[in-house]
């Protein structure tokens, strides 16, 4: 065939090869093994029943066309009030755009704020797909690795020293996936003061933000940020509505206004039952509540039963849908500890290592599992690593 660009052809695998770990796992329960899957980042619940009979009525009253390119004025509506809620920043729907899903908006901020030859900074552990969406820009990255004895929190000294003259921009997760942390009010503040005397984008990934421990603090929030500051948001956590793709982006209203003509040649709109059902979602705030509450009691019930086990510590784990124990103690190589895991007491956990060097030494575990199975893979961890010196190493 011809050649195919190296746009396209650039966009490879990111990380250790851990995702390994999640497909074997899968694929042995699937064929009938007792395996504990705690490597998934999807809600193990339906989407709530009133946003489900939204859609439906939305489907029946022939909402079957086009809508317009930044989104029904509806939906941007409450997307708005969404962000405000978020933010803490009063928001109008010209400062936000609908896109299909978090990682969309993603992209979006990426395309808008980057030129092929520019260069950004990745802060890690981050979610798999950051440093391919910036090499599907042409653009070069940095990623600045935040340490685990800080609680995974940034650090403005590492920030600074990553820094190039063709450096435009900044890319953060709070709460942040994997590692369950939280940034601090102090720490963001920090970031800020960087992004205002290099004159750069922040790009702020706070899909978890229902989901967090504590305050969240948005740095658009931040003074002298709200100009330079793009907040990707989605629906898909917050409202348990991960298939339903529905994701937006925040912004100054002027590139918000440009990023209306991405969408003319990228999803030209989204679809309209889809789009009336999340923001009926969006208003009224279906399951947003429940769904923080079901994973706050899941991340005690799970912290409460790895507190003392041998030689694993609890890194981050504030906020989010996920736990990080630090097992390097047990074993330093953290793909190897989740194959044996995996292997020995049929536990499906992300090694660290997959989403960047931050977290080696690490393993993920996925607060989407009821309580009792949550209780039951902490029993088999705690069996695992007491064990593991003598019988696997």
């Amino acid at each position: 065939m011809p050649r195919p660009s190296s746009r396209i052809s650039g966009i490879v695998p990111s990380g250790k090869d851990g995702w390994e770990v999640h497909f074997a796992a899968w694929t042995r329960k699937e064929a009938g093994e007792d395996i504990i899957m705690l490597s998934v980042g999807d809600h193990d619940f339906d989407t709530p029943s009133q946003t489900i009979e939204a859609c439906v009525t939305a489907v029946r009253g022939s909402n079957h066309h086009y809508t317009p390119l930044p989104g029904l004025p509806r939906l941007r509506q409450a997307m708005a009030a969404a962000s405000s809620a978020c933010t803490g920043v009063e928001t109008t729907p010209d400062q936000v755009i609908a896109t299909p899903g978090g990682q969309a908006a993603l992209y979006a901020a990426v395309q808008a704020v980057l030129d092929q030859g520019d260069h950004a900074i990745v802060v890690a552990p981050y979610y798999a797909t950051y440093p391919n969406t910036f090499s599907a820009a042409g653009a070069s990255f940095t990623v600045v690795e935040t340490p685990a004895e800080d609680g995974f929190q940034p650090r403005a000294d590492m920030i600074r020293a990553a820094l190039r003259p063709n450096t435009r921009a900044i890319l953060i997760n709070t709460p942040n996936n994997p590692t369950g942390a939280v940034y601090s009010r102090e720490r963001l503040e920090q970031l800020a003061q960087i992004c205002r005397e290099h004159d750069l984008w922040l790009l702020s990934d706070e899909v978890y933000w229902t989901l967090g421990g504590g305050e969240h603090v948005s740095p658009r929030s931040l003074p002298g940020m709200a100009e330079r500051t793009l907040v990707i948001n989605s629906m898909s956590k917050s409202h348990g509505m991960t298939g339903w793709r529905m994701g937006w982006l925040t912004g100054p209203q002027d590139m918000i206004t440009l990023l209306i003509n991405l969408n003319l040649v990228t999803t030209y709109g989204l679809p309209a039952f889809i789009s009336i059902a999340c923001a009926e979602a969006l208003e009224n705030r279906y399951g947003v509540k429940e769904i923080a509450e079901r994973y706050a009691a899941r991340r005690t019930v799970l912290l409460d039963a790895v507190r003392g086990m041998n030689n694993v510590s609890v890194r981050g784990s504030e906020g989010g849908m996920y736990v990080m124990l630090d097992i390097s103690d047990v074993e330093p190589d953290d793909e190897k500890f989740a194959w044996a895991l995996l292997d020995q007491e049929k536990v499906g956990v992300m090694p660290g290592s997959s989403f960047g060097e931050a977290a080696a030494g690490h393993i993920r575990i996925s607060l989407c599992q009821p309580e009792p199975v949550l209780q039951e893979a902490a029993a088999r961890l705690r069996r695992f690593a007491s064990t593991y010196r003598r019988e696997a190493a």
